[in-house]
């Protein structure tokens, strides 16, 4: 292959043919002549941008190649990983600066203009934007749009300047583009030009300096009107020991694995008095041990002012639960408040949280409660020995249940019993053959598995959020915190296996960035060679022949004495298609059971509170 041809992933093909991934592996089961991999890993092959585009026009997949595919494929082409960021934030600042490429390619950048000239500029820097954040969504813990909405809503509106001292690709700063003022610093330099570029879309503009914000303020001495800040979770070297002394721990020094804390206060080392700091943080933060000094003198001081729960696996780039904080600068004009408001933020409907906070502002001594939603609880109560501030521990349960609710979940209900029915997987009466097996670890050794298994755990509440047993078994979210000794991170495909005495559960994962958990096995399947869902499958299906005993009395799947059919990849998608359409009615049960468990509840709820009446009797 040359060293200079453009080559794209199964991932990069689905998307230049508009299909999902599961698509692209088909293809290549199916079709002889579709373009051998040139490069890339077993598990992540590359393919020639040409041949694929070829192969894509002659099959009739596509009409023709969408010009911002090819824009994207040839930068990608023209970059490493490494050096990615810098060619689309050259492209992007080239299109709002004009001047002559340094480092890009001038066929590309000749690309670039015709894909402008057609879309026009501010489209193109949009799409290269997104396209970079959604190729490092791993690595990019950027912020919805929807919580950057709800987080420049809690800072406003009388705002007219606005820091972001860790602004990634800008998008808390876009949020409040009609502020006067906007500045940021991010550390990385690509994506702090890319931030730059951002900003230009807009009218208010901005600046974006380069450096690490705790250790290299780019911005010293500035005070503003409002801080908004989504900090990096966890992050263990973030100056600790250089820091000790700074005089921006005015509430107490961070602790070592506290990063979030050094944040908190470098965000109210920049406000004016009286200013607004809203950062998103990591739940575990309002209740660590470890952090209760620096939240009772934010709390004694009348500077933590709100905490606010957010759904679940909102925050990309990390599944654990999230809090956004509100914090406000004492002035010396205003009376310490003596309440905190808590809140719980539903995900349809954030409305009603921000006119609690403007509600809140307007008479911080006011007894609001309302169970379940919101409630502004008294600071005294809150600084004992743990100084929890999780809102969730002060809110309490509703009181009622409105009657509307229980319709919508009866008629949610209704419809999925309705829908249940047609994910009933299909499958004839056989005729009891015997298939023929192959070991995994002769798959292994020929290449197309890779097998890999958890070490030591400790679970400490803190890290990343990890697969276990009750997620595989079970279906329950990936929320446990833990800090492995040895990370192995699960991607899209792999199929993961739990042990449960004699009995074996899989799951297929398709969450990326997902630790893989004490006792659980990670297979690896070539896609080219393995369905994984047929692996899933058939292992499930496995007797305790495929478990052993642990030390601690538990039992763990061994690959080493499970078998599969060895199938051809068409017989293997016949079985794969069935398994799949099994764990979505399995996933459906769930779901069903959970719906039923709500809206059993409701009525219950309903009946005994009066908001609900039994229906007339027919004769």
């Amino acid at each position: 292959m040359a060293g200079d041809e453009a080559t794209v992933t199964a991932a990069d093909i689905a998307r230049m043919a508009g299909v999902g991934r599961a698509a692209v592996s088909n293809w290549r089961k199916r079709h002889e002549d579709f373009p051998e991999p040139v490069g890339g890993t077993a598990t992540s092959p590359a393919f020639s941008l040409e041949a694929v585009e070829a192969w894509l026009l002659e099959q009739g997949k596509v009409a023709e190649l969408p010009l911002r595919e090819r824009v994207w494929q040839q930068i990608r082409a023209a970059s490493d990983d490494l050096r990615l960021g810098e060619s689309v934030a050259e492209a992007t600042e080239l299109l709002h600066r004009g001047g002559k490429p340094r480092t890009l390619p001038a066929s590309v950048w000749k690309l670039v203009r015709g894909y402008a000239r057609e879309e026009g500029e501010a489209q193109a820097v949009r799409f290269l934007l997104d396209r970079y954040a959604d190729v490092h969504s791993r690595r990019l813990a950027e912020t919805p749009a929807e919580v950057a909405d709800l987080m420049a809503r809690l800072a406003g509106p009388d705002v007219r300047s606005v820091l972001d001292p860790a602004c990634g690709l800008g998008m808390l700063l876009a949020a409040l583009s009609d502020v006067e003022h906007l500045y940021g610093q991010e550390q990385e330099d690509s994506l702090a030009r890319l931030a730059q570029s951002r900003l230009a879309l807009s009218a208010a503009g901005g600046t974006v300096r380069t450096g690490d914000s705790l250790r290299e303020d780019a911005w010293p001495g500035l005070t503003v009107d409002a801080v908004v800040c989504h900090p990096p979770f966890n992050e263990r070297n973030w100056g600790y020991d250089e820091l000790t002394s700074d005089p921006r721990w005015e509430y107490g020094l961070p602790p070592k694995a506290e990063s979030e804390l050094a944040w908190v206060q470098h965000a109210l080392a920049h406000l004016e008095p009286g200013g607004i700091a809203v950062l998103l943080m990591p739940a575990t933060a309002a209740n660590r041990r470890s952090g209760r000094r620096i939240r009772s003198n934010l709390l004694r001081s009348g500077t933590l002012q709100a905490v606010i729960g957010l759904p679940p696996k909102v925050a990309s780039g990390t599944g654990l639960p999230v809090h956004v904080w509100v914090l406000r600068k004492p002035s010396g004009d205003h009376r310490t408040p003596s309440r905190v408001l808590m809140a719980e933020a539903d995900p349809g409907d954030v409305d009603a949280i921000v006119e609690r906070w403007h509600e809140f502002r307007a008479d911080p001594e006011r007894d609001l409660d309302r169970p379940g939603e919101s409630r502004t609880v008294p600071i005294i109560d809150l600084v004992d020995e743990d100084v929890d501030v999780t809102p969730a521990r002060h809110l309490g349960v509703r009181d009622e249940v409105p009657a509307d609710t229980y319709v919508l979940l009866r008629e949610r209900l209704i419809g999925q019993f309705g829908r249940l029915s047609t994910l009933v997987p299909e499958a004839v009466p056989g005729a009891g053959r015997e298939l023929p097996t192959v070991g995994l670890a002769e798959l292994e050794r020929v290449g197309a598995l890779a097998v890999q298994q958890a070490g030591r755990f400790e679970i400490d509440g803190v890290g990343d959020p990890v697969l276990t047993d009750r997620q595989v078994f079970d279906g329950e979210p990936a929320e446990t915190r833990t800090r492995p000794e040895g990370r192995i991170t699960a991607e899209p495909g792999d199929v993961v296996v739990a042990a449960r005495g004699n009995t074996l559960a899989t799951l297929v994962v398709e969450t990326p960035g997902l630790l893989l958990g004490p006792r659980l096995t990670l297979l690896r399947p070539d896609p080219a060679r393995l369905d994984p869902f047929f692996l899933a499958g058939f292992i499930r299906g496995l007797s305790s022949a495929a478990t052993v005993g642990t030390q601690s009395g538990a039992t763990r799947f061994d690959p080493r004495r499970a078998q599969v059919p060895r199938l051809s990849p068409r017989e293997q998608k016949r079985y794969g298609d069935v398994f799949r359409q099994a764990f979505a009615f399995e996933a459906a049960l769930r779901e069903l059971s959970a719906s039923g468990h709500l809206t059993v509840n409701a009525l219950t709820q309903g009946l005994t509170r009066g908001t609900l009446t039994p229906p007339e009797s027919i004769s």
